[in-house]
């Protein structure tokens, strides 16, 4: 054992005899002690039994509540990805089912359009039509006319939409026009149901004989199909048939007032296409016709493979697209819970489908809505009309995403404020610039994990409990060998190095023992170590740093900075060293300007110069920084001059031509640490910068110096003018210093 050891008994035996040595710990046998609760409780410092009961409690403590969170978060991740793949099929499936529905419609369509009775029900119609150009109505007629378009169209066109409107911009000015709508719009007055089984309105025209043949074929279709409505129109943009005999019946979509609606942008886009085996579908937009309702429209052209007789347009029903998207309202029986929906946005990032909340609590959804910045206006007009199409904002992370082409799924805040696990995708529907969003709250998504987390509490206080009880009863167990150690560990707690203690027994604690002891043999060369690297750090900062410097570095100094009055500066480069070099390796050439390095920090050491910094591009020196010299200019002459012999025996010895450029100045400087992370100690100001201007004032080799340092200098060295430099104070004489001063 070393002389600086000590022994303590573990194992409960009597120590050796002898004085105990200088260190040591006494080793009498420790009287029997219960559980002291006043100790654990009391403001006093925790007896080693105490200590082991917290210890133990902790670490059970611990173990649980890491098992704990694991759990938690494990909990939380699979139940946030079952909720992300949960909306994700729900975004599939419903998107699989649009396409189909978008898809069987269009199919339809076009079959539609190239049936034999569509032809000839066109043909029909167009001659009628044609016929009609030169039938005006009379003037009753006329005044009916006008009386149900200010009486009935208008004023629910006006609720609808909440604007006035003049019913003169939509009344028919062609005798077509006016003649159809005279006999099959004005009677029903708006009763588009009673319109539809009008047959035959009895006035003998050519267009009655082919409503009358063809208007139970087109009655089925909107029935059995479900459509708002079904039109044709010939090649010049007339609609010469509409199945509910709406106000749009007689008038061109060309010309006419619903020349910018979407009936208009799908029939000019069915007579584009190259195919009458072909449809072309729009996005929703308001159709005053019906009363500005969403309408979108799938039109095909009317014919046979060699020519087009016109188009077949179908107003395709809102209905259709939201019986898609909320399932048929069953969205508990899709295992949407509360809150589950998926729904339609279009490139204005407003829905194509109507939100559940609003189809099934719209004082809730209004309430929301706004709350959400949807303008009060709006949200009283989606709950007026039941429907958000085209109305409700959907300006959402997962909408814009969708709009860019992109597919996933995020956790965000929905157009009503509810924070959702989202599912978004572009829909991908031809001509339909329409994206789909599959959304379920996170509050329910996560819902189990309250349960989870209840349970979890629960189980922590009980496993406490129990925990508490089996501490108790193994801390006074283990506690009479590990208070022998006590007293030692406190002394190497305390900061003391070399404390061993004395082990006999062969159990568990003489193993502690003896692990103590290497762990105090190892903790000694730990710190010895520690010492000499600490050393060694110091000797290594001294390098880089003056003392004063690094001492208060040491000590926390951020910011380390000082003003010096009279010190002198030295800037000197090697010229030539880049030619010389070239031919040399990277490496060979930088182990000789290290040597020239080494060479000059010895020569500022032995002269009281003292180094500031060195790089491949020169060497910086300043004498009377932190050690105030009155001779300080002599000195860094002397230290250049030695400089100059420094590289003239290089040159003996490498046979090259390298030569000394150097530049002189004393006054004042600023030095200090500059950065942080990588500090540098560094030294700038006026002198600094003279020093390293004055060396440039001529391409010759030598030492240059300003007048300050020729007036210091006197006569002990020789000193010839060699031009001047331009200061903030005005021109500077610049002298060229020693033997070869004046040379060229």
């Amino acid at each position: 054992m070393s002389q600086g050891s000590a022994a303590v008994g573990v194992d409960g035996g009597a120590a050796k005899r002898g004085d105990a040595p200088r260190d040591s710990v006494a080793t009498a046998p420790i009287p029997r002690r219960r559980f002291r609760w006043a100790a654990f409780f009391g403001r006093g410092s925790l007896d080693i039994q105490s200590k082991l009961l917290v210890m133990l409690l902790a670490v059970s403590l611990l173990s649980t509540v890491v098992i704990g969170v694991i759990g938690y978060v494990n909990g939380r991740t699979s139940l946030q990805d079952a909720a992300f793949q949960q909306v994700t099929s729900l975004r599939e499936s419903r998107l699989a089912e649009l396409k189909r529905t978008v898809s069987e419609i269009q199919q339809d369509v076009v079959l539609d359009s190239r049936n034999q009775s569509a032809i000839q029900a066109t043909d029909a119609f167009t001659s009628a039509f044609d016929a009609l150009e030169n039938t005006p109505v009379t003037a009753a007629e006329k005044t009916a006319l006008s009386s149900y378009y200010s009486d009935t169209f208008a004023p629910q066109l006006e609720k609808a939409t909440g604007q006035t409107t003049d019913p003169a911009l939509f009344e028919p000015t062609t005798n077509p026009g006016a003649y159809l709508q005279t006999h099959y719009t004005v009677p029903f007055q708006g009763d588009f149901d009673k319109s539809l089984q009008e047959t035959d309105a009895g006035d003998g025209s050519a267009w009655s004989a082919a409503h009358a043949e063809f208007h139970d074929y087109f009655k089925e279709l909107v029935l059995q199909a479900g459509y708002d409505d079904v039109l044709l129109l010939d090649t010049r943009g007339n609609v010469i048939y509409s199945a509910y005999s709406g106000v749009d019946l007689g008038t061109n979509v060309q010309t006419g007032p619903y020349s910018k609606s979407g009936l208009a942008t799908s029939y000019n886009a069915a007579l584009r296409l190259n195919s009458v085996d072909a449809a072309v579908t729009t996005d929703f937009d308001p159709y005053q016709p019906s009363y500005s309702a969403p309408t979108a429209w799938i039109s095909s052209p009317v014919g046979s493979g060699t020519s087009v007789q016109g188009v077949l347009a179908i107003q395709v029903p809102s209905a259709t697209i939201n019986s898609v998207m909320t399932g048929n309202k069953g969205w508990t029986g899709d295992g949407l819970g509360a809150t589950g929906e998926a729904y339609l946005a279009g490139p204005d990032k407003t829905m194509r489908s109507d939100s559940r909340e609003l189809l099934q609590n719209p004082k809730r959804f209004e309430k929301d809505a706004v709350a959400n910045g949807t303008p009060i206006a709006t949200a009283k007009e989606e709950v007026s009309t039941k429907s958000s199409i085209l109305l409700q904002p959907v300006n959402t992370v997962a909408v814009t995403r969708a709009l860019q082409g992109k597919s996933g799924t995020v956790i965000d805040t929905d157009y009503l404020g509810h924070q959702v696990l989202a599912a978004y995708a572009p829909a991908g529907l031809t001509g339909l610039n329409w994206v789909i969003v599959a959304k379920i709250d996170t509050s329910q998504a996560f819902s189990p994990v309250d349960v989870f987390t209840r349970n979890l509490f629960l189980s922590l206080a009980a496993i406490i409990v129990i925990v508490a009880l089996l501490s108790l009863l193994l801390a006074q167990v283990f506690v009479r060998p590990v208070r022998r150690l006590q007293t030692a560990v406190n002394r190497v707690s305390a900061g003391e190095i070399g404390v061993e203690v004395e082990t006999r027994s062969g159990d568990e604690f003489g193993d502690l023992g003896t692990s103590f002891n290497d762990m105090s043999r190892s903790l000694k060369l730990k710190q010895d170590l520690l010492d000499e690297q600490r050393a060694e750090n110091d000797r290594l900062l001294l390098t880089l740093m003056p003392a004063d410097v690094a001492k208060r570095y040491k000590e926390g100094e951020d910011s380390i900075a000082e003003d010096h009055q009279d010190v002198a500066v030295g800037f000197a480069d090697i010229v030539g060293f880049d030619d010389f070099s070239r031919s040399k390796k990277s490496g060979d050439a930088i182990a000789l300007l290290n040597g020239l390095w080494r060479a000059f920090d010895e020569a500022a050491e032995r002269l009281g110069v003292e180094k500031v910094r060195s790089t491949q591009r020169g060497y910086l020196v300043s004498c009377g920084l932190t050690v105030p010299r009155v001779d300080n200019a002599r000195r860094i002459v002397e230290f250049t001059l030695e400089q100059e012999r420094i590289v003239e025996r290089f040159n003996g010895v490498n046979s090259s031509t390298l030569s000394l450029r150097a530049g002189l100045d004393t006054g004042l400087v600023t030095s200090g640490l500059i950065g942080r992370s990588s500090m540098v100690y560094d030294m700038w100001g006026d002198a600094v910068n003279l020093a390293y201007r004055v060396q440039g004032v001529t391409a010759r080799p030598g030492i240059y110096a300003t007048q300050r340092v020729v007036d210091k200098l006197g006569d002990t060295v020789a000193a010839v003018e060699a031009g001047q430099v331009e200061t903030q104070t005005g021109p500077q004489k610049v002298f060229q210093l020693g033997e070869d001063a004046g040379r060229g």
